[in-house]
């Protein structure tokens, strides 16, 4: 289990229950602070408005509402709200919009009853999950429309999806023994008005980009084997003199991977050395292409950008997002706009970029390996068959380079493309939902570059026929990788190895893949 509220919620918590599928446990005196928080708000609102307790939401807030019709204004929320439009995002990512909404709530500053914080818990420990559309919120009073269908589904109506497929939540409530939510106060409001489903989607990007980056870094590192490259340009001593930590960082998981191969020329004992540099004219590059040379320098800004996404959506993670927020403590409630998800939107435009940026670096290596008049090293596609009656990786080069264009023009920031709405309420919103979703898709788009990439590396290497001179962390990816794509000669479509690799990609984690093949080294 992992324990919810009275402490900071880390991305490695998150990850344990999204990857791992650990339980949810609410932290007992974290439980007792909502309960607090909700009789706080019971007495303090008696006799006062309120806003979205007693009177209309948004722009209609001027409009009271009266006693006996304030539960049905929440339920009303809710309903109205449930208007989202789309593809229905992915059990899996819904259940990520879910563990934010629970997390941010169970701060205690909502004015909620416990009902709704355990009725979440129960929902996702058994993995009823809200069938939420892609298309709705614009990320300034909260992801409104994604939100309103985590509440409609807690409210036992709608869809959840439940073994595999959306099925109407009043029915599965009934088989897992779910009691539909009662709205009490502010339930409805407090659903609705947050980051959460930004913050979700957020979170499962940084987490997956991680991914990416350590692909691309063995890769990278694999693409500098096959061409045998000179090793100085991932050396401590030319990187260290650039002050970027992502680029250090980058510069020596390079050399961890490549330690011990023999591969990787070192310049001084090839061209610092007199008999070797006899030439008027070197057949042999003096320095790499840029894809080659400057790794640390492409990748190391993409290490930076994660690791800030990180701290920011994390600390989004663990805020209250609601409005307004109702402080037991200070015996007072505050209106603002802590729902505004301006922070979770703009890193989602950065992580987003610099992952386009890694698809674009990929595509450059994969393109150096298939043109025979770069690498000079390799056949053509590096077609293992008979040049010109097969085709080798030449069909799947399409799908990389129209993948990668694809990337360029979803790049385009959400951040920065405002458009006013709710009778001008809004008159300035993040987008930030649609930010996330957008960054979901080029991550999604650059696992599919570098399998393609991955593929034509091991059809490289088995031509040159150099396993035995890789380095141990890389012979052991190229020993893995082989078992889900053997090496082809005839041409065969190659669409569900692709997705095989990707799925490969996507659950394993290279980073114990690299320690694995380091200790291994070092053991013999």
């Amino acid at each position: 289990m992992v324990d919810i509220g009275g402490r900071i919620l880390s991305l490695d918590n998150f990850s344990e229950i999204l990857f791992k599928e650990k339980g949810v446990h609410l932290d007992p005196s974290a439980l007792e602070k909502v309960d607090a928080n909700y009789n706080f708000l019971k007495d303090f609102s008696t006799g006062k408005l309120i806003y979205g307790i007693n009177t209309g939401f948004g722009p209609m807030a001027q409009y009271r509402v009266s006693e006996e019709n304030r539960v049905q204004l929440q339920y009303n929320l809710i309903r109205s709200h449930s208007s989202g439009g789309g593809k229905l995002m992915s059990p899996f990512l819904s259940k990520a919009v879910m563990i934010a909404r629970l997390n941010s709530l169970m701060q205690a500053y909502s004015g909620i009853h416990t009902n709704l914080v355990e009725l979440l818990r129960d929902m996702l420990n058994k993995n009823v999950i809200s069938c939420i559309y892609e298309h709705g919120g614009v990320g300034a009073s909260g992801d409104l429309i994604q939100l309103a269908h985590v509440g409609l589904s807690l409210i036992g109506e709608g869809k959840v999806w439940y073994e595999g497929e959306p099925q109407p939540a009043a029915e599965v409530f009934k088989k897992c023994g779910f009691k539909p939510l009662s709205m009490y106060i502010r339930e409805g409001l407090a659903i609705l008005n947050g980051t959460s489903a930004m913050t979700g989607v957020g979170l499962v990007n940084i987490i997956l980009a991680k991914k990416l980056l350590h692909w691309s870094v063995i890769l990278s590192a694999m693409t500098n084997e096959i061409v045998e490259a000179y090793d100085d340009h991932f050396s401590k001593e030319l990187n260290m003199v650039k002050h970027h930590q992502g680029q250090n960082r980058i510069a020596a998981m390079l050399r961890n991977v490549l330690k011990d191969s023999k591969m990787i020329h070192s310049r001084s004992e090839h061209l610092y050395n007199p008999e070797n540099i006899k030439h008027d004219v070197f057949e042999d590059k003096v320095q790499e292409y840029y894809s080659l040379r400057c790794v640390t320098q492409i990748l190391g800004p993409v290490y930076d950008t994660i690791g800030h996404a990180e701290k920011i959506v994390v600390d989004e993670l663990n805020s209250v997002n609601d409005n307004p927020v109702v402080d037991h403590e200070n015996q007072n409630i505050f209106h603002g706009g802590n729902f505004h998800g301006d922070y979770v939107s703009l890193e989602m435009d950065k992580l987003k970029i610099s992952v386009t940026k890694l698809s674009m670096l990929a595509e450059r290596q994969l393109n150096y390996l298939l043109n025979d008049k770069l690498n000079q090293i390799l056949p053509p596609f590096v077609n293992l068959g008979t040049l010109g009656f097969n085709f080798g990786m030449q069909g799947m080069q399409f799908t990389a380079t129209s993948t990668v264009a694809e990337n360029q023009t979803l790049s385009f920031p959400m951040y920065v493309h405002s458009i006013p709405n709710n009778n001008d309420n809004q008159d300035i919103v993040s987008m930030g939902c649609n930010a996330a979703l957008m960054t979901r898709k080029i991550i999604d788009n650059t696992f599919e570059v570098l399998v393609i990439q991955m593929m034509t590396v091991l059809q490289a290497i088995d031509y040159l026929e150099c396993t035995p001179r890789l380095s141990p962390v890389t012979r052991m990816v190229y020993a893995d990788l082989r078992k889900i794509f053997p090496k082809f000669v005839e041409d065969k479509p190659k669409y569900e190895e692709l997705q095989q690799i990707k799925n490969y990609f996507e659950k394993s984690d290279p980073v114990i893949s690299f320690n694995a093949a380091i200790v291994q080294s070092v053991a013999h």
